[in-house]
């Protein structure tokens, strides 16, 4: 099955024109060219990127947030109660009227002390002011240095210049050293975002329900 979908999705049908296929893509005479089997770097180097990443924000990032008087708010904490704890893990972190008026009945506690609690508690799920900057650091300084290495990429390129010369030779394009590392390097960051979804910021539209207020 894995082989039959590899042999559909590569099939030279859906990638070249007429008259052309993966055998035109072969390396010969100093021309180097760009090969499926090439995606495969993207996975060293985007576990360099996590531990590059880890490194950045504990010696780079942390300190700066510090010198810029990035600092937390006091969050109060909600009081332990493991019925709303709960409801709160199984059921919803954001209760109907008629849910909160149900678990104030069944805990003893107020219409508005039930609502405090789960405002409470929805932040103290949220990510803190540093952990944003942190994660915000590390992106604004990758994308200001690839900024920077794909100018320097260019810059004495003709294709910069003169958009003609982007298709010179269109289909069959060679590669460069330069190109492919910038590329490899690109997606090796998009693949260790990818890796560490998971644990990074869930950015939302908006805030509910008074969420961040006491």
């Amino acid at each position: 099955m894995v082989t039959w979908l590899s042999d559909w999705f590569w099939q030279e049908q859906l990638w070249f024109p007429e008259g052309l296929g993966w055998a035109d893509l072969q390396d010969q005479d100093d021309r180097v060219y760009a090969k499926t089997t090439d995606l495969w770097v993207t996975i060293p180097l985007a576990l360099c990127f996590l531990l590059v990443r880890q490194v950045f924000e504990r010696t780079v990032a942390t300190p700066l947030a510090s010198l810029l008087g990035v600092r937390e708010k006091v969050r109060l904490r909600a009081e332990h109660n493991p019925s709303l704890e709960a409801y709160f893990c199984n059921t919803s972190k954001h209760p109907s009227q008629s849910s909160v008026e149900s678990l104030s009945k069944q805990t003893g506690g107020s219409v508005r002390q039930i609502q405090r609690w789960f405002r409470r508690r929805r932040n103290e799920d949220r990510p803190s002011l540093l952990k944003k900057f942190r994660e915000a650091s590390w992106r604004f300084t990758f994308y200001l240095l690839a900024f920077f290495a794909g100018l320097a990429a260019l810059i004495d390129k003709p294709w910069l210049y003169d958009l003609k010369e982007m298709w010179s030779g269109f289909p069959v394009l060679t590669l460069l050293p330069s190109q492919y590392w910038y590329y490899m390097i690109e997606l090796g960051f998009y693949v260790s975002l990818l890796f560490s979804v998971a644990t990074d910021i869930k950015r939302k539209a908006g805030v509910r329900d008074g969420d961040g207020l006491d």
